[in-house]
């Protein structure tokens, strides 16, 4: 499988390396970044995410990408596509989403790299539609999503979170593939 690399004026989105766990398990332990997530996550699940990671990447060409700056090579977090394998309302979907370090929010990281993942989701990939999600108080998120040309198509609970958990409600997010007529 060939394995897909983007990269943009800023950003490289690549396959994980080994280098990257340390630097993702501290922005999955700091609370400014999970703050929309049920809790922080302890090492051996940040490990296990960036495991999973790399093996859809392996896999299938794409998935959450690791990103680093060009400029500096830093990893900084993950931008990508994923193909949501959970019972959600709207399954099965192309999730696009992101997780950036809070040292690097405000630059406008999160919008160019997933303007760039919906380009290959797209035109490489030949998706017809991707959404996203997250939860409704999550506006940082949603303003991303709102920036990249996406729509919001309504709300859902989300099925791994216990009824009544403040983070339940999700709002749904949706961006089509334009075709020429």
């Amino acid at each position: 499988m060939d394995i897909i690399e983007i990269g943009t004026p800023r950003l490289l989105l690549r396959a994980w390396r080994d280098s990257d766990r340390m630097p993702f398990h501290a922005l999955n332990t700091d609370p400014r970044v999970m703050e929309f997530f049920p809790s922080v996550l302890s090492r051996d699940q940040s490990d296990a995410m960036a495991e999973r990671c790399q093996h859809l990447i392996a896999e299938h060409g794409w998935g959450f990408w690791a990103v680093e700056t060009r400029r500096e090579q830093e990893f900084i977090g993950f931008i990508g596509l994923h193909p949501q394998p959970h019972a959600l309302p709207f399954s099965p979907c192309v999730e696009i989403g992101w997780r950036l370090a809070h040292a690097h929010w405000g630059r406008g990281y999160a919008g160019e790299g997933a303007l760039a993942a919906l380009k290959t989701g797209f035109e490489r990939l030949g998706f017809d539609e991707i959404v996203s999600f997250t939860a409704l108080t999550n506006q940082r998120s949603r303003a991303v999503m709102e920036r990249i040309g996406m729509r919001s198509i309504g709300t859902f609970d989300h099925p791994a979170l216990a009824a009544g958990h403040p983070l339940r409600r999700h709002c749904l997010y949706r961006i089509m593939q334009s075709r020429p007529a």
